[in-house]
């Protein structure tokens, strides 16, 4: 589980699904950054391919976004990659994958079928 230790949201989600104690990897990424090799689509790290597109990862709420005026640009793939990587708060949170499913983002709808899973 990709989140931010600090964020309310993501501690609310956490405790909600029960995530706190299942046994999934939990990565502060504001201490623990992603790594290019996390986003990629290699064996162990596979967020990019399950997610299909890196935009699909992409919070476009973060603050950085309006600084930055990125609602105006027009990004591709590796703009958003690139994003991800040097900004924690550009990782659309949570994501969450146990075994071979994906869970991105804290809306209601989502928070319910990862509590879901994590019950089985």
């Amino acid at each position: 589980m990709y989140h931010l230790g600090n964020c309310t949201t993501c501690q609310a989600i956490i405790k909600k699904t029960g995530a706190d104690t299942a046994a999934l990897d939990m990565q502060d990424i504001k201490f623990d950054k992603i790594t290019p090799a996390q986003l990629e689509e290699s064996d162990s790290y596979r967020m990019k391919k399950m997610a299909g597109s890196y935009e699909a990862l992409f919070s476009c709420r973060a603050l950085k976004d309006k600084e930055l005026g990125l609602k105006d640009k027009k990004l591709e793939e590796k703009d958003y990659r690139k994003l991800i990587l040097e900004e924690n708060t550009f990782l659309k949170r949570l994501v969450t994958i146990p075994g071979n499913k994906i869970f991105i983002g804290n809306d209601k709808k989502t928070a319910a079928a990862l509590k879901d899973v994590l019950k089985k």
